[in-house]
């Protein structure tokens, strides 16, 4: 049976849903699932832009023989060679025979990389810029090196000025129905998926999204057709202003996230009495993460989210408390910068370690201001030890 809707009077949306799977690229917890978004644009000549995951390729080929309704399929655009999006390309060169696929220079290398038929006698090059007729419509071409594969290009569609924008504007989760970001409450139930996918799938390219954002802001923009999350079709400028800050690496708003590890709970307790106390002090946005129970996918999310962040980490092994490591390597790895951290430290053997290694990783990333006061409890805080406390509330306060 197939699954599909219409979207404008010749572009239909024939992708399929992924509730199943428990890992995004065997590493990202996704517990709404994944969307594949894929679209059939209706001409004198058929165009697919992209296709799905192997894992619903069933469904996603139904959807296209519905939608096709015995006519053939004539070009297939391929914006994004990574898997979830490229899976089905030989199944349609099956069943499609004459299907050409439109695509850049970088994109057969990869394609020759993950398939073995005749790639170069069914593909058509495109380049920066160039135009492409199907009868009514007019597909353009920019290419977005890095954002997030070095073969990613957007395919603008003249006609009804909608941008495929490949990977970016996704989004984890499934479409549970509302395809477009008017059907649901965007700020409550998307963003922050919206973010925890950017942040970390494209947040180490700011400079690449920023090159991106630039061209498309002189086309006259519609409605915005990612591979994964939801359509936009109206309100594109909150979305695009947060693709620009998030690709600043600025921070959205001022606000203290908290990471802490507690083997035993006496870091815990030591966080928990910082958090009353910046709170008391009137500071709203407070968000307070256990490393070691919370998904470092979701902690990089926060601290591109957040202008302060605290980490409070014990020692293990002489060393720094994996998760903490683990957090920190993450977000060197993703470029993030220009934040404000203040660091708290447990040692119950050899005071200074934590301290000494936090501020390494920290060191190798850009704009990283590194308040000066910082707390180092010898197992667990005392009552005569809640000044030291205050220290930092108080720097931290300053900083805001």
């Amino acid at each position: 049976m197939h699954c599909t809707r219409k979207i404008k009077e010749d572009l239909y949306w024939v992708g399929a849903e992924d509730r199943r799977l428990a890992l995004f690229e065997n590493i990202y917890p996704i517990p709404r699932g994944i969307a594949y978004n894929s679209y059939l644009v209706k001409d004198e000549k058929n165009v697919l832009v992209d296709t799905v995951d192997y894992s619903v390729g069933r469904q996603f080929l139904e959807n296209i023989k519905y939608v096709l309704n015995e006519e053939k399929l004539d070009y297939l655009i391929v914006n994004h060679m990574e898997p979830d999006h490229c899976s089905l390309i030989e199944e349609l060169i099956y069943k499609y025979p004459e299907m050409k696929i439109i695509c850049n220079n970088q994109t057969i290398r990869m394609i020759k990389q993950f398939y073995n038929f005749d790639v170069d006698s069914k593909v058509q090059i495109v380049k920066e810029g160039q135009i492409f007729k199907t009868g009514k419509h007019e597909f353009q071409f920019m290419m977005a090196p890095m954002v997030h594969w070095p073969e990613v290009m957007v395919t603008y569609d003249i006609t009804d000025k909608v941008l495929f924008s490949a990977d970016a504007f996704g989004s984890f989760g499934a479409l549970n129905g509302n395809l477009f970001n008017d059907d649901i409450d965007i700020k409550k139930q998307w963003i922050s998926e919206a973010r925890r996918y950017y942040t970390n799938i494209v947040g180490k390219y700011g400079q690449q999204v920023q090159n991106l954002l630039r061209k498309a802001s002189s086309l006259e923009i519609n409605m915005i057709c990612p591979l994964h999350g939801v359509i936009w079709r109206n309100n594109l400028e909150y979305i695009i202003e947060k693709y620009d800050k998030w690709s600043k690496y600025e921070a959205e708003q001022k606000g203290v996230l908290i990471i802490y590890s507690s083997v035993y709970g006496n870091t815990e307790n030591v966080v928990n009495t910082l958090a009353n106390y910046l709170g008391e002090k009137g500071i709203k946005d407070i968000e307070v993460y256990d490393s070691s129970n919370t998904d470092v996918s979701y902690l990089v999310a926060e601290s591109f989210r957040y202008s302060n962040i605290i980490i409070a980490a014990t020692t293990y092994n002489l060393g720094l408390f994996p998760a903490i490591e683990n957090y920190l390597t993450d977000i060197r790895r993703q470029n993030l910068q220009d934040r404000t951290v203040s660091i708290i430290e447990n040692s119950t053997w050899v005071p200074g370690i934590v301290t000494k290694e936090i501020n390494k990783i920290l060191s190798e990333m850009k704009n990283i201001k590194i308040l000066e006061k910082t707390y180092s409890i010898k197992s667990s805080a005392k009552d005569f030890e809640y000044e030291n406390i205050k220290n930092i509330g108080d720097e931290v306060l300053n900083s805001l």
